[in-house]
């Protein structure tokens, strides 16, 4: 990500002050919380979307870094709900809010964080931004109940599949590119195929994601974690679709009720990568991110453009 770090350097700087004064607050445990949740952000990729998409249409303002704020606020606040909803202990290999704090804590620092984000483009008046980025939390919401929901019976229909993932993780990557592009481009036209852009990069993301917990790297999640939660992943919906009856029968009868023994999960991820179901998730993430920079491409060429190409091959080749 280093060309689009280097084009954006001083505006990550700018943005960081930005962030920090947007979750103050004056009671005391509030703000220690909030200061803590700065000390330990993640690689900024959001509002590197934000900054990169205004920037291609034209000059970063105090809008664009409002937008960018709103779009790390609101994440921050899934992630800070999820991690109570998943009993999570560990965020970004750092202690959880509710791991510190506890649960009710958690909650409230969640609602917070939502509440301090909606004021701050409602103060504003930055009403498209916040129509924006209020989509992708309902769109979030919905994608991951729909996964809730469909966990229950073991979905093997991929059209499911991508539209969990289109609603819970692209949703917000596809708003952050729209919103930071609403801030500099006159052309609602082109706010919309960023929106697009940001969508398929999204997806592309996500299923890199899922493929992690197949691999032996240290991604900050057991290899296998999905498997235990009974997330069906692209490649094991590839795999169940692909086998013969009996093997189906005896892989959805470990992912069931044995999810949690060590051996039965490692005897799943090796049927997986023996269906090819590595190899065809791993295809349909490259198309995704191949449609995204077609997107992309329909724009000028500039090193601004440059940079987003870089991020979004980033999102696909990184480590972890």
């Amino acid at each position: 990500m280093e060309l689009a770090q280097r084009i954006i350097s001083q505006e990550l700087k700018d943005f960081e002050i930005h962030f920090r004064d947007a979750v103050k607050s004056n009671v005391g445990l509030l703000d220690k919380i909030m200061q803590y949740i700065v000390k330990r952000k993640g690689k900024q990729m959001r509002p590197m979307f934000v900054l990169l998409s205004a920037k291609l249409g034209g000059q970063i303002n105090d809008k664009t870094y409002r937008a960018a704020s709103l779009v790390e606020l609101l994440h921050t606040a899934t992630l800070v709900h999820d991690d109570v909803v998943d009993e999570s202990l560990e965020r970004r290999g750092f202690f959880s809010i509710n791991a510190l704090w506890k649960n009710k804590i958690a909650v409230l620092v969640g609602d917070y964080l939502l509440s301090k984000g909606l004021l701050l483009s409602l103060d504003n008046r930055d009403h498209q931004v916040l129509q924006l980025l209020s989509q992708a939390v309902k769109l979030m919401s919905e994608g991951e109940l729909l996964q809730l929901e469909k966990a229950r019976n073991l979905n093997l229909k991929e059209d499911i599949y991508f539209e969990i993932i289109k609603n819970k993780t692209a949703s917000l990557v596809a708003s952050s590119c729209a919103a930071g592009a609403s801030t500099t481009f006159d052309d609602q036209s082109a706010v919309e195929k960023m929106r697009l852009f940001g969508e398929k990069a999204g997806i592309a993301f996500q299923i890199k994601d899922d493929l992690f917990d197949y691999g032996n790297m240290d991604v900050g999640k057991p290899t296998g974690n999905d498997i235990k939660e009974k997330k069906l992943t692209l490649p094991l919906i590839y795999t169940l679709n692909k086998v013969d009856a009996s093997l189906r029968r005896k892989l959805i009868y470990i992912i069931k009720n044995e999810n949690k023994q060590k051996e039965k999960v490692k005897f799943v991820i090796d049927e997986v990568v023996k269906a090819g179901g590595i190899d065809y998730a791993t295809e349909k993430m490259l198309n995704y991110r191949d449609e995204a920079l077609a997107v992309l491409h329909s724009f000028p060429p500039s090193e601004v453009r440059d940079g987003l190409e870089e991020l979004v091959r980033y999102t696909t080749d990184r480590k972890y």
